[in-house]
């Protein structure tokens, strides 16, 4: 389970890590879906981006391609 920010479109397993985070939990991958820039405050807990889409999340299994960004 996992929720998306509401303002970036950041996505994390844990709701505190993101600024805005949606009210209810979701159970899906990430992938496909339009994405702004990550938070400025947010972005050092988002670990990963996605080498097919470019979706960043903090937790990998909610990408379909994840790649740790550096």
């Amino acid at each position: 389970m996992a929720y998306t920010c509401q303002n970036c479109g950041a996505d994390a397993e844990d709701s505190r890590s993101l600024c805005n985070p949606t009210s209810e939990e979701i159970d899906d991958k990430f992938c496909g879906v339009s994405t702004a820039d990550v938070c400025a405050d947010k972005f050092p807990a988002m670990k990963y981006s996605c080498d097919s889409c470019g979706r960043v999340s903090a937790d990998p299994e909610f990408l379909c391609n994840p790649a740790e960004i550096n």
